[in-house]
């Protein structure tokens, strides 16, 4: 008999659902268990390859320690994309068997998958309109170190983009010189209303033309607003 109960979700717009992972196979709650740490999932991006990309944050241990504990699971590559002072946000690049992009792959919305000294927990959502017993059941049988601990109604999704992601997302469109730029000219209040200097003066602090520096500051300012409104 499936813990899974029931088609519709009374109780608002989406049905969240809380598992707990026995297995400690999985990198994410390996790596907890043996570095004595937190990792948070921040984002789960889908690329054109079929993978999946998992953006982690780790808090409470050397990041130095967590790639090559997450990178010996198979079908998984693991990259550092930044340093904390107790911590790190990392990439886990996943193809095999990875209960968070199962979930996606389902219909859910896995929003938060934590690992924590060894212990596995997936938070997910799952629209109304959606078979939300059928997603719980399949995800049950094929992922037997799952247990369903809870179930309620909300009223809406929640975002889930965490301050680091959204430097990293932003800033990934920029060049070196674009980067430079833009905060050379925020600092030297550029951005202030009324305005603290002129372009000139930016220009001239960077050793630059002022047409030199109106190309840059206009395109990086471009690249920003493409990325906000998604028209990349």
């Amino acid at each position: 008999m499936s813990q899974a109960t029931g088609n519709r979700n009374d109780g608002g717009d989406v049905l969240e659902v809380e598992f707990r992972l026995a297995r400690s196979a999985y990198p994410f709650v390996r790596a907890s268990a043996v570095a004595d740490c937190t990792l948070e999932l921040a984002e789960l991006v889908p690329r054109a390859d079929g993978r999946y990309a998992e953006f982690f944050n780790v808090t409470g241990a050397d990041p130095e320690r967590i790639a090559p504990l997450a990178a010996d699971h198979d079908g998984t590559d693991v990259t550092l994309v930044e340093t904390y002072r107790d911590g790190g946000l990392f990439e886990f690049s996943v193809s095999g068997d990875c209960p968070a992009r199962r979930l996606a792959e389902l219909g859910a919305l896995p929003r938060t998958v934590r690992g924590t000294d060894g212990r596995g927990t997936i938070v997910a959502e799952i629209p109304a309109a959606a078979d939300t017993a059928g997603i719980v059941e399949a995800f049950l049988e094929e992922t037997p170190e799952a247990t369903m601990v809870s179930k309620r109604g909300k009223q809406s999704m929640r975002p889930m983009l965490s301050e680091a992601t959204l430097h990293r997302t932003l800033e990934a469109g920029l060049t070196d010189r674009q980067r430079e730029v833009l905060r050379t000219a925020f600092e030297a209040g550029y951005y202030d209303w009324p305005r603290r200097c002129t372009g000139e003066e930016v220009a001239s602090e960077l050793g630059i033309s002022s047409a030199t520096f109106s190309e840059h500051v206009h395109a990086a300012e471009r690249t920003l607003i493409a990325t906000l409104f998604d028209e990349r």
